[in-house]
């Protein structure tokens, strides 16, 4: 990015700042969804930065492990924003806002609210491809994303 920092600057300060740590939804929620999708996707300097953010809002291993597996140490809003965080995986391209899942997030966001998380996951999912495209980022052993051989 350093060869069009205007770019770099809209996209990370301008945008991505406002809506991540402003808007109408609490940050924690966004940290948690961060956190999914950059596990799933396999950035390792996402998953170390986000795992260090997730921990300064007061979240402790325990609740980093759990986002990928059990998940019922989460409070109901926690676990509908992890499923979300599901359904926007790149590597979930069937991926469904369905009446079950909207009711678990409506019961605990507006709409509003629900389509800022949207804009959120897909403002990160979108970077991160770039950034695999690119070969920005060092890819975890996990990471869907490797080169075709």
């Amino acid at each position: 990015m350093a060869n069009a920092p205007e770019l770099l600057q809209f996209a990370m300060v301008e945008f991505y700042q406002k809506i991540f740590f402003e808007g109408r939804v609490a940050e924690k929620y966004k940290q948690l969804l961060r956190l999914r999708l950059s596990l799933a996707h396999g950035c390792r300097s996402c998953n170390l930065q986000n795992t260090a953010g997730l921990k300064s809002i007061g979240y402790d291993q325990e609740h980093i492990d759990a986002i990928e597996g059990d998940r019922s140490i989460f409070e109901p809003a926690e676990r509908a924003v992890l499923e979300f965080g599901d359904e926007m995986l790149l590597t979930n391209p069937a991926g469904q806002n369905d009446r079950d899942l909207y009711a678990k997030l409506r019961a605990q966001f507006d709409d509003a609210q629900i389509c800022e998380l949207g804009v959120v996951a897909g403002f990160i999912g979108g970077m991160a491809k770039m950034a695999f495209v690119l070969d920005l980022v060092e890819k975890e052993q996990t990471c869907p994303f490797v080169a075709a051989a």
